[in-house]
Formats: C-alpha cells, structure tokens, sequence
C-alpha cells in the first residue's frame, strides 16, 4: 500500500509520515525541499527563494519522490503535493491547520519571533500556492481531491497517525 501526506508547512506532515511509517514498518520517503538545500549547500529560507525564481526545483523535488515512491510496494511519501503527485497512492490524506496554528508549531520547532514565523508561514502559502498552480495547475487548498482529511489542530501526532493507521487497516481488511 502506497499512503501519500500532504499538508502545508506546519501542520506535521514529517512528524506524521514517519509515525505512520514506523508503525506500519514501510518505508519513509519524505525528500523535502530542506533536503534540497542541504544538498546544496545553501540556507533552506534562501533556497525557497530561489525556487520561486524557477520551476526546475519543484519539478526535480517532486520527479523524485515519485520515483522513490514507485520503486517501493509499500510506502508513505509524505510531501507538500504527495496526494496529486503520487496517482498510485492507494490512500491519499491532507493534514490542515490555520497558519496560526501552523507558525506556532514552527516557531516551537525553530525559533525565532512568532510574528516572524507567522509572517512567514503566510508568505510561503501564498509563494507555494502560486508556484504549484502555475507549474501543475494545482490548488493545495483544495481538499477535495483527499481521501482523509484531518484537522490537526487540536490533535497530537500520535493520534493523528493513529487515524492513519486505522483507515489502513480497514482497506487492507
């Protein structure tokens, strides 16, 4: 089974994806944009603004995930746009949260100002929902296209996961 994440910045797509990976005992792909940079050598704030200057870097980041995806039997790709990328994904989930809710979760995680990360959370959905439309004809808001979608708002990775799981396990029932 092929379980593709998605979810904008924030709302736990790695943290999720690897929870579920791990109970399930699938393999993990979540090749992100901070592996890009990283193997770049370059600041991940940095990188971001080159890749709006670019489509080269969304369309190689997302040909490989793919490909590592389509290499595995079983997997969970956990990605921005793993639930329109992957179409062989048996179960296709989006995570959601407000931006507010998302920057607190980053600025936990990084640091910083809250007010920065918030700023910086809506400026990235704003960039990454342009880019994604206009590269792919993709709308990221739109859940429709989502097998599970779930408000992680006010709900733990654990018990997010947990609902992951469950809906596996009834498909492969």
């Amino acid at each position: 089974m092929r379980i593709a994440i998605s979810g904008k910045s924030g709302c736990g797509n790695t943290t999720v994806s690897t929870l579920v990976s791990q109970s399930l005992e699938y393999p993990l792909i979540n090749f992100t944009f901070r592996n890009l940079a990283a193997e770049k050598h370059m600041d991940f704030w940095d990188f971001c603004k080159l890749a709006e200057e670019s489509d080269e870097y969304d369309k190689e980041l997302d040909r490989r995930q793919v490909e590592m995806a389509m290499a595995e039997t079983d997997c969970v790709l956990g990605s921005r746009l793993a639930i329109w990328m992957l179409k062989e994904a048996d179960l296709k989930v989006y995570l959601t949260a407000s931006s507010a809710v998302r920057a607190s979760r980053v600025f936990k995680r990084e640091g910083g100002s809250y007010e920065q990360r918030l700023e910086q959370t809506r400026m990235r959905d704003k960039n990454d929902t342009a880019r994604y439309q206009r590269i792919y004809g993709i709308d990221n808001s739109d859940t429709a296209f989502a097998d599970l979608v779930i408000d992680v708002s006010e709900l733990k990775p654990e018990e997010i996961a947990n609902l992951i799981i469950d809906e596996v396990k009834q498909r492969l029932a």
